[in-house]
């Protein structure tokens, strides 16, 4: 073996074989590039040796995290990212001293993080696999916090016979509101509305039926068509 993993043999198949056993993977774990096929020579003389270039791939969660890292660099973040499983899972954490600008509102920027470095991981894969990065636990933290809300807003829906809709979120947040409520005996939950928009709605199962109002009270209530309220609007305006 020379160096920058070149190595060499009588043949192409020669040097790759001298590689792996070098490199210590089998064929698949490794990326091998032909550099020079070689030559016979005649009768034996003048003849070159095929030369290849063999490296150990990189793993799904190797890439992801290279990525990140790299990512950061060009944002100028000062953070960096561990492996913390590589398997059917891919799960990275990242490690920095600020931890805003890598989370982000309620998750934003470490979401976009995970939706590209789940791309990159999953470059050439058959079957899908998943990509969690995470900071300072704040996975666990936003799930406890959206577990919470869940349950509150389930009981006032239930105390008042009301829906109560959510602010949007992303699909990862609404399955955990779904998740939370499922097998509550009082109440339902859906998703409405269109990405990125979409939000889920609580619905007591003793939801009240809408009441009209009296037409005339509303007017009365709102100024009627002379009352105060309009004469106020056209001084405003």
């Amino acid at each position: 073996m020379e160096s920058n993993n070149i190595f060499t043999g009588k043949t192409v198949e020669e040097a790759v074989e001298s590689g792996l056993i070098s490199l210590g993977v089998t064929r698949d774990e490794a990326e091998i590039t032909i550099i020079d096929e070689g030559k016979k020579g005649i009768f034996g003389l003048g003849g070159t040796k095929a030369k290849v270039k063999g490296e150990k791939r990189a793993t799904d969660g190797e890439r992801a995290a290279k990525f990140i890292d790299g990512l950061f660099e060009i944002l100028k973040i000062n953070a960096f990212s561990e492996i913390v499983s590589d398997g059917e899972k891919v799960e990275i954490n990242v490690q920095t001293a600020n931890s805003h600008q890598v989370i982000g509102h309620h998750g934003e920027v470490l979401d976009a993080i995970q939706t590209i470095a789940g791309a990159v991981a999953n470059i050439g894969n058959e079957q899908y696999k998943k990509v969690v990065v995470d900071c300072e636990n704040y996975r666990e933290s936003r799930c406890k916090t959206l577990t919470a809300l869940a349950e509150k807003l389930a009981k006032k829906a239930v105390e008042k016979g009301r829906k109560y809709k959510l602010e949007p979120m992303n699909p990862y947040e609404r399955r955990i509101i779904h998740s939370a409520l499922v097998d509550h005996p009082d109440v339902t939950t859906k998703s409405e509305g269109k990405e990125p928009a979409r939000f889920v709605v609580i619905i007591p199962k003793n939801l009240k039926p809408f009441e009209k109002r009296d037409r005339r009270n509303d007017r009365n209530d709102r100024g009627g068509r002379g009352g105060k309220f309009n004469r106020d609007r056209r001084n405003n305006d």
